[in-house]
């Protein structure tokens, strides 16, 4: 079945021939929707919160060697790991023991970019610049804690990102405050007022550190941060360079193409399909950065539960014979991450340990069942606590027809985590490794909400991906 686009224009977009996708994308889903109205008349007017931080000191990518070595108030052997980013993507690159309160890695080379330092727990963590321009990067932490108290005396690049990172924080969460206060607000003009004028205070501390750092990668990123034409769809990344590929050690794709989603998408699927035939255009002169803002796109989708738009990226875009001829097996492993999600598609295996002792590898379980759902909650999620007493009597139903159900627990305390499944008297199978968030679990589950589920056959395979335990009920109704 072949994609239906919006328009025969959109289609010469597509793997430079202008022709429709093939029929061997049989089993992509078809969107069916009706054309959009005509486009307004694009605004090229320059925006007032656009400023370049491009020179030809800061331009294009770099690579160097830099020492990175520091301090920590921290215990000898304490582990430090350092990783290189990718948007949302960390890789390992090397780690170091802190010794006498110092640490260090030596020289490391590296590329223009964002990297990130870790301790053993995830959230201990420390994101700061790498700039080959900087051959020497000392960072100075008062506490074992990285989250914060952290400096970088003769780095003035990072100083100024560590100075930026905390009045985007700030200025964040007073946006968001006053967000929560429109709904249903009498004075809602004047909130908008308020947050308009937040906006433009990070707009303008942006600005400042850019002049302050005219030759700098961060000066680069905080100018990124800002399309120069937004009134124009088809203008909205001529600002960024798709041949610079220190965009990919930074959110600056990640960003922009939400950005570009969320203003010319309209929300429905022909927008959509719009707005990614136009990223992929841009990008496209390079597969380096064509491939972060593919996987960028994949993830948010996926993410959202857009599964149908995933699978025109990816029978399209990653694994045609044609367009994805230049893309490197990097991007197919990533995107193998998110089939292996879908339905029909088997999930990654885990084991873990029980909350009342022992392991539970899910892969035996499933094999030991006609139907295995595994379920991703936490104490503190209200739908949790809503769907938990349904799915009990369903357990208890079907336990002895061939169902099984796996809770896997996003909690960090365990006490927290035992006593919500004691007092709900839940009989089937928990499992957690107590890390919330930062669990390895959720990273390979793609998990972005609780409560998310995933119902699997004998063989391991996903048949269902329900939202609510009713459709479980009737799926095991049905099929039991």
């Amino acid at each position: 079945m072949i994609w239906t686009l919006c328009t025969a224009a959109l289609l010469t977009l597509g793997c430079g021939n202008g022709d429709a996708p093939a029929s061997k994308k049989a089993t992509t889903k078809a969107i069916n929707t009706e054309a959009p109205a005509p486009a307004a008349q694009p605004d090229v007017t320059v925006s007032a919160k656009w400023k370049s931080g491009v020179n030809e000191a800061n331009d294009g990518d770099k690579v160097g060697k830099v020492r990175l070595h520091g301090s920590m108030p921290a215990g000898n052997g304490t582990m430090l790991y350092l990783y290189e980013t990718e948007g949302r993507n960390v890789t390992l690159m090397d780690s170091t023991k802190v010794m006498n309160q110092a640490f260090d890695f030596g020289r490391v080379e590296v590329h223009r970019g964002f990297y990130k330092l870790q301790g053993s727990d995830a959230k201990n963590n420390c994101q700061f610049v790498m700039n080959p321009d900087e051959a020497d990067l000392n960072l100075v932490f008062r506490s074992k804690q990285m989250t914060s108290g952290k400096s970088a005396p003769a780095s003035a690049e990072n100083r100024a990102w560590f100075t930026y990172e905390n009045f985007s924080r700030v200025n964040n969460n007073q946006i968001r405050n006053l967000r929560k206060q429109l709904k249903d607000s009498p004075f809602r003009a004047q909130v908008e007022k308020q947050i308009s004028d937040k906006e433009m205070e990070l707009v303008a501390k942006q600005h400042e550190l850019m002049d302050a750092n005219p030759d700098t990668y961060l000066a680069k990123f905080l100018g990124w941060k800002n399309p120069k034409y937004p009134g124009s769809q088809g203008n909205f990344f001529d600002d960024i360079d798709p041949m610079d590929n220190s965009l990919i050690r930074s959110m600056a794709i990640s960003d922009r193409i939400q950005g570009f989603m969320v203003a010319y998408s309209k929300g429905n699927d022909p927008g959509f399909l719009a707005c990614i035939d136009m990223v992929k255009a841009h990008f496209e002169p390079n597969p380096a950065t064509l491939e972060s803002a593919l996987y960028s796109m994949l993830e948010g989708f996926y993410n959202t539960g857009k599964e149908h738009i995933c699978q025109y990226i990816l029978d399209n875009y990653i694994y045609d014979e044609d367009c994805g001829a230049d893309l490197s097996d990097v991007i197919r492993q990533r995107a193998q991450g998110i089939i292996n999600l879908q339905v029909g598609k088997t999930p990654p295996n885990f084991t873990m340990n029980k909350w009342d002792g022992g392991t539970l590898d899910l892969m035996q379980t499933a094999k030991a069942n006609k139907y295995t759902l595994v379920m991703f909650w936490a104490s503190w999620c209200h739908k949790c606590e809503q769907e938990i007493p349904v799915l009990i009597p369903v357990y208890a139903k079907y336990q002895n027809r061939g169902f099984e159900a796996i809770g896997v627990s996003l909690d960090q305390a365990r006490s927290t985590w035992v006593g919500v499944i004691e007092q709900r008297g839940m009989q089937y199978p928990n499992v957690s490794q107590l890390q919330g968030w930062d669990s390895p679990i959720v990273k390979d589950y793609k998990i972005t909400s609780t409560p998310t589920y995933f119902l699997l056959d004998s063989e391991g395979k996903i048949v269902l991906k329900p939202k609510r335990i009713y459709e479980v009920d009737a799926f095991l109704a049905k099929n039991l």
